[in-house]
């Protein structure tokens, strides 16, 4: 692997993130829809493994690599926050966007619709879960393993996105999703 990685960055991780995420939507559908082999959908999979591999793995690699060229500030722990930030606020809005959108194309659904269910509820829990492990990647991983690591991680992130992208959880639209969470801070401030 390690000298893939330098003869083949690119090729490398992105072909190890189609992996990955092919193996995240399997484990949705076999561990938490429970759907069996015998229902299971291949085509989802590989929807998923081509997310993976053409679109998600390049552009995170090369993300990466733009964010330790260009991302610096005064002081280490600057440094990595600007990156958290860069990445929270710029590629992980942009990646859920294209995510979505391009599985419910080559579904055959309104990528319109898909997004207006599934976007605020997918960044409010990208939002639970990712600056933390991107400060930690950012600060204790090498740049080579970067994508490796968020790709572990994403098991069971690529798992829950692929169940939310199927309609798995809530069914609810943006506005929908925006009063509750405006009811349940209500409820704790009063």
């Amino acid at each position: 692997y390690q000298a893939k990685l330098k003869s083949a960055p690119l090729l490398t991780q992105s072909l190890t993130t189609a992996v990955l995420f092919a193996t995240g939507d399997v484990i949705a559908q076999q561990a938490v829809e429970k759907k069996g082999l015998d229902h299971h959908d291949p085509a989802r999979t590989g929807r998923m493994f081509a997310y993976g591999g053409a679109i998600f793995g390049p552009a995170a690699t090369k993300w990466y690599g733009f964010l330790a060229s260009r991302v610096h500030a005064s002081t280490t722990n600057r440094t990595i926050a600007a990156r958290v930030a860069c990445d929270q606020f710029i590629f992980a809005p942009i990646n859920m966007t294209c995510f979505l959108s391009s599985m419910a194309y080559f579904e055959g659904s309104s990528p319109t619709e898909r997004l207006k269910k599934a976007w605020v509820p997918g960044m409010t829990n990208n939002f639970l879960l990712w600056p933390w492990v991107q400060a930690v990647n950012f600060k204790m991983v090498p740049l080579e393993h970067r994508v490796f690591v968020v790709n572990v991680v994403a098991l069971g992130w690529n798992c829950y996105l692929s169940y939310l992208n199927s309609g798995g959880g809530r069914e609810e639209t943006t506005s929908e999703h925006i009063r509750d969470v405006k009811e349940k801070i209500k409820q704790k401030t009063t």
